[in-house]
């Protein structure tokens, strides 16, 4: 039997890391034990922690506790009819006291402060500043006109007119629609992604080498896919988690740093761009600042992505042909 070598090594620890974070990101709401995570990830239980803090950074509880505080800080936020106590059981704490507590800790202010923006000595914490500011940021850069358009087979479409910050517009149509549950295959990135498109073209690049000797690119049929699992405006940038994916049948078998996972189906909001390569954040935002609070609809569990559907190199005017995909459902269901 052949040597395995540093980088096959690497990567196989890779993809059982990704196992992991994929399973703790699908049963955030359920009790997490150091014995599943780890045999879900095919590691002995007694090396997992040290392993899992190599690669990203902080301890299996330290990221178990942060992602349930940040997707804990997002709902209360989007889900303004729910209850605190009820955002600390969907993010899997297991009484009010501990969540009140962890909240605390994590941010400096209870999660009644952080839902009406109020604080009483004026501590602001560094993440909800950075929050504040993007918040007054849209404001000042974004324009948006939602307007109906009208109906074709039983879907009510919008339109969506902005300005970005370097006052371009950027107009889009948005309907809701029920998607299919998707099989992905996916390279994974942890850290900073905005704006940076050698990145996204170096992620790629590896996944259609492992991709296209497989069979597995087929286009048009497949798709390409942007999965963010975090809240850039919730999570540091070097902790953010970036997906880029293809479509692949359900039954693919992948290596390496190659995962696999399943974007479950639903109902979705599908914004459909046409924009430069600078104007991605003004279009997430027009989505979630400017169509979500007119729409009548709320986000809904699930990841948010985006669909992209040209290579910008072929479009006369460079653009990129993108929708963005949100997961909804009707506010209060």
């Amino acid at each position: 039997m052949a040597e395995k070598t540093p980088e096959y090594l690497r990567k196989e620890y890779t993809a059982r890391i990704n196992k992991a974070l994929d399973f703790i990101d699908s049963n955030i709401d359920k009790e997490l034990s150091l014995e599943k995570i780890a045999s879900v990830a095919h590691f002995s239980r007694f090396h997992f922690h040290r392993i899992f803090s190599s690669f990203m950074g902080e301890t299996l509880n330290q990221f178990i506790q942060r992602i349930r505080i940040e997707k804990a800080g997002s709902y209360l936020l989007t889900y303004p009819n729910k209850s605190i106590t009820e955002v600390a059981f969907d993010c899997g704490f297991t009484s009010s006291a501990s969540f009140a507590r962890s909240f605390k800790e994590a941010y400096g202010l209870s999660a009644t402060e952080w839902r009406n923006k109020k604080y009483a000595d004026g501590n602001i914490s560094k993440m909800e500043s950075k929050i504040g500011k993007e918040h007054s940021k849209r404001k000042q850069v974004i324009g948006i006109s939602s307007s109906y358009i009208g109906f074709a087979n039983n879907n009510q479409t919008w339109r969506l007119e902005m300005k970005d910050a370097n006052e371009k517009k950027i107009k889009a149509n948005v309907k809701v629609e029920e998607l299919p549950e998707t099989t992905v295959a996916y390279i994974r990135h942890v850290g900073s992604y905005a704006g940076n498109g050698k990145l996204f073209e170096e992620l790629f690049t590896k996944l259609f080498k492992w991709a296209g000797p497989r069979g597995l690119v087929n286009f048009p049929e497949t798709q390409i896919i942007n999965v963010y699992h975090d809240d850039p405006n919730i999570t540091e940038q070097e902790k953010l988690r970036l997906s880029c994916c293809i479509t692949v049948p359900a039954e693919t078998v992948v290596d390496g740093e190659i995962g696999k996972m399943n974007i479950k189906g639903g109902k979705y909001a599908i914004a459909h761009f046409e924009i430069d390569v600078d104007q991605y954040t003004a279009a997430w935002t027009s989505v979630f600042a400017g169509w979500l609070p007119e729409s009548g609809f709320e986000p809904a569990d699930g990841v948010c992505f985006e669909r992209c559907l040209n290579n910008p190199d072929e479009h006369p005017e460079k653009k990129h042909i993108v929708d963005i995909c949100v997961p909804v459902k009707p506010v209060g269901a």
